[in-house]
């Protein structure tokens, strides 16, 4: 190897190098490893997988994550085209995704039971051979469950058609079958399966909110094995909730209560509504609530409770707002002087006035509203906000689901060649990037939504009251400002809704981006500030539900644009005609998947139903994409330019070999 590193300059890197050479003590591991190294970015591209806009639906997402988005149905027709029936496909699929299920129901009905073990292992590991053929030994070696990783290491990486092995291929299985093991291997291959057909998962924002168990969502995220989280306008309001945000908290609990959904906040995080539920009876016990009626369409609720959530739904909802007015009055910065609107109402007549119009209000009960002072909260009411906020700050449950995302997490991310953003980027009617003051100073572009997310970890990391304290109000911003990338509307008008019974009141602009996105210079101003290639990148998008049924593409811009919100969410579907979009990237292609609505496991796995998708290959690539033309290829180029640099310092004698 020609020398191309100076004295001088490996003497500069000596504390570094010494570092790396406790790991690869010698010429022959460091340049073993840099071999390994280089045949590894010679090898095709992992598949991505991307999912957006879950909102609770956790069942039909579980179900998306274990088959993959079709691709593990894809694989069985690729392997087993011309020798397996139909039937037997759907049999085997359903096994991949639901082991310990079908194997119950298999159990129940099949006298034969060990033929069945015996026929479902060779296919399963013919299947897991076929879906590890792309990864190293060691990348798959990483992958095996610890119980049986040897077992199915030797079954991958023998050829049944060698006389000298295939009578030891045999005794393993027979092994297996006979020390009645079937069950916990065809499990723990099954998981290895799904493990392999996707590399990493992607998730564009809006796990929270709306469906019933965003926290099973969230514990399956946090035992996959490669995953990343680019967070929503839901999440931000949960994560701020889970700071201690009171605004954040107001509306996490509004909207719970909105979609007959509070059982998330008092079973599973634990927070205790008794205080506001005993405040919302005594405060609002002749009040009918009409306007604040949860939507019980989709949910398991008892008709007996309704009426004491509106009451709490009200409550919370008054709450709310007067504590939005301390964050508008306190941060002049973020421009939201005109979402002030308890201190324009006219109490006595029961109107409000909006623009210089007089609107009369739908409901006119405001018990706790002191008319000469609107947005303080009475003594009662700032006692249930204390208890809320120590309530969310103790949740040990919470507090993990959140740690996790802001671990995993980000406002954005750029990765092989795809800008991941939940919204969008703010913009101006005319293309330019919008600017926000933060402390002082103008941002715009990528410099604002980076300086964002700074300020908002801080909001829940820091120790400094003041930059916890700015960073809290920003949790709140980020859920309904105009500046907000994951909210991406010029206003939030939650009050008019409630209260205001015209519709022209009740606009929310979206930011130009969802209509600028489709203008070529526009996008090449977004791809140059996020330093993306124009011809070959993407942008992918989720937040804005698409209307299938009224003929919308999620392709926007001639391909240069996904938008994957096609309606994860029961609550979104009968506005899309659909159950959600899918993105899945391989080494050659991106494919676009749309679903139609999940029925049950139970129908999964009793009537093997798939959940019903159809593919669009949206874009095909002549040429592979290998790893090192990858993020995780650049590391891995940069370690082996490392470990050259090692070597090298071995050689001159500046290191010594151990």
């Amino acid at each position: 190897m020609k020398e191309k590193y100076s004295y001088q300059e490996l003497k500069s890197k000596m504390k570094y190098l010494k570092l790396l050479a406790n790991q690869y003590p010698t010429i022959s591991k460091a340049s073993t490893e840099i071999i390994n190294l280089e045949a590894i970015l010679n090898l095709p591209k992992g598949t991505e997988h991307f999912l957006s806009d879950l909102h609770g639906e956790y069942e039909a997402f579980i179900h998306v994550l274990k088959n993959g988005s079709g691709a593990v149905r894809r694989k069985i027709e690729e392997l087993f085209t011309d020798t397996m029936r139909e039937s037997e496909k759907k049999t085997l699929a359903t096994l991949v995704y639901y082991p310990h299920s079908k194997l119950d129901l298999i159990k129940k009905n099949d006298k034969n039971i060990e033929d069945f073990y015996r026929i479902s292992i060779y296919r399963l590991v013919e299947l897991c051979k076929y879906c590890s053929s792309k990864y190293t030994r060691s990348k798959v070696r990483k992958l095996l469950p610890e119980e049986f990783g040897y077992v199915i290491e030797e079954l991958l990486h023998e050829h049944r058609k060698s006389e000298h092995k295939e009578e030891y291929y045999r005794s393993i299985v027979e092994s297996i079958i006979e020390l009645g093991q079937s069950e916990d291997f065809i499990v723990a291959i099954c998981t290895t399966i799904q493990r392999l057909v996707v590399d990493r998962l992607h998730i564009v924002g809006d796990i929270y909110d709306r469906g019933p168990r965003p926290d099973i969502i969230v514990d399956r995220l946090m035992d996959h094995h490669c995953v990343d989280i680019q967070w929503g306008n839901h999440d931000i309001l949960w994560m701020g909730a889970a700071a201690g945000e009171k605004t954040c908290i107001a509306n996490a609990l509004r909207i719970s209560s909105r979609y007959a959904n509070l059982d998330v906040i008092e079973d599973v995080y634990g927070i205790n509504l008794l205080p506001l539920a005993t405040f919302s009876m005594s405060m609002y016990k002749d009040d009918p609530c009409k306007e604040f009626m949860p939507k019980t369409e989709n949910a398991e609720f008892n008709t007996q409770e309704v009426p004491l959530v509106a009451k709490m739904h009200k409550a919370i909802s008054i709450i709310q707002f007067k504590l939005e007015g301390e964050i508008i009055n306190r941060r002049p910065e973020y421009e939201m002087e005109h979402r002030l609107l308890l201190d324009k109402i006219d109490y006595d007549r029961g109107t409000i006035r909006i623009d210089g119009k007089d609107y009369e209000l739908k409901d006119k009960n405001f018990p706790t509203i002191d008319p000469k002072s609107p947005y303080t909260l009475t003594e009662e009411e700032n006692d249930i906000v204390d208890k809320l906020v120590r309530s969310f700050r103790m949740s040990d449950k919470l507090q993990k689901h959140v740690n996790f995302l802001f671990i995993k997490g980000s406002i954005y991310l750029k990765y092989n060649g795809n800008l991941l953003i939940h919204g969008g980027v703010p913009l101006n009617e005319d293309g330019s990037f919008m600017e926000m003051k933060l402390k002082g100073t103008k941002y715009k572009g990528k410099a604002l939504l980076d300086r964002m997310e700074k300020l908002v970890r801080e909001g829940y990391y820091e120790s400094n009251e003041d930059k916890r304290l700015y960073g809290l109000d920003l949790f709140w911003y980020l859920w309904t400002g105009k500046c907000s990338s994951l909210f991406g509307k010029d206003e939030m008008t939650t009050f008019e809704r409630y209260f205001i019974a015209e519709k022209e009141t009740h606009e929310e602009n979206k930011n130009p981006y969802y209509i600028l996105r489709e203008n070529m210079d526009v996008l090449k101003d977004i791809f140059e500030e996020f330093g993306m290639d124009f011809e070959e990148d993407h942008i992918i998008n989720g937040h804005v539900p698409v209307k299938f049924k009224r003929g919308e593409s999620p392709v926007k811009a001639n391909g240069k644009v996904f938008v994957i919100d096609g309606g994860f969410s029961k609550a979104y579907q009968c506005k899309t005609g659909m159950a959600g979009y899918t993105l899945i990237y391989n080494s050659r292609t991106l494919q676009l998947v749309a679903h139609e609505p999940f029925t049950s496991k139970e129908d999964a796995v009793e009537n093997e139903r798939d959940i019903i998708s159809s593919t669009v290959l949206v874009e095909h690539k002549s040429k592979r994409r290998m790893i090192a033309n990858t993020n995780d290829g650049q590391q891995l180029s940069e370690k082996v330019e490392d470990l050259k640099t090692l070597l090298a310092a071995y050689r001159s004698g500046l290191i010594k070999e151990k």
